[in-house]
């Protein structure tokens, strides 16, 4: 069953609460009242995950003031939505957009549900930026917002500086997406790539609560850093 059938069918009995559960409420049509015994946290997450990053998508998108198509795609480019899905992905969007909560308690909640800087918002923010970037450009709004996003899942300044340099301008420098200086000894680098490998398998991130219908951009996320330690070694090689 697809997190998009669940979130449907029967996440309203989740213990979730807060402006997540009362989106996936507005979608069930009916206010969250009542909450499953035995709560499954994995799926708590799934779904909480998956709300929460439609929500700030579709917040995101709005954010200069208008929503276009580019902006909606370049969400599917990124998450497999299963063509009976697309309706119920839509009209989720749809409310999220259109809801009187703000992003700040989407991110908030998201927070306390996985901690700050969980491995999984790097994905989250990764998407962002590139639906941001959808129609050429990010405005200066979107960029406020991003900004504020990565704040309220708990990343500092540096972090979002270095979400800007491989997101927003798409930087193909090695050593900045291993996250380490050129100066670094071989040790270090294999050490840094090692880690982010284990960070970023998909078999890791969905047992940290990131659903399947996300994990092309892990698949992605491990080749890249797969290519820049490949990179780096034959840069010293030569």
């Amino acid at each position: 069953m697809s997190i998009w059938v669940t979130i449907l069918g029967g996440a309203a009995g989740l213990a979730i609460g807060g402006p997540i559960g009362g989106l996936i409420g507005a979608l069930a049509g009916h206010a969250i009242d009542h909450y499953r015994d035995g709560q499954d946290e994995h799926l708590r997450q799934n779904v909480a995950f998956s709300v929460a990053l439609v929500a700030l998508s579709a917040k995101m998108a709005k954010s200069d003031g208008k929503v276009t198509l580019d902006e909606v795609l370049a969400f599917r480019e990124k998450v497999d939505i299963a063509d009976q899905d697309i309706t119920h992905v839509g009209h989720l969007w749809d409310l999220a957009r259109q809801t009187p909560a703000g992003y700040e308690g989407y991110a908030r909640q998201l927070r306390q549900l996985f901690g700050p800087k969980a491995v999984v918002f790097d994905h989250l923010m990764a998407l962002l930026f590139h639906i941001a970037n959808a129609d050429g450009q990010i405005t200066d709004k979107e960029q406020e917002y991003l900004y504020h996003v990565a704040m309220e899942l708990g990343y500092d300044e540096k972090a979002f500086r270095r979400f800007e340099m491989l997101y927003q301008h798409d930087s193909d420098n090695p050593y900045h997406i291993l996250n380490i200086s050129p100066d670094a000894d071989e040790t270090m680098i294999r050490q840094a790539w090692l880690k982010l490998v284990r960070q970023h398998h998909p078999d890791q991130l969905q047992a940290a609560g990131l659903p399947k219908e996300f994990i092309r951009s892990a698949t992605e996320k491990v080749a890249t850093i797969n290519a820049a330690y490949e990179r780096i070694k034959s840069m010293r090689e030569e």
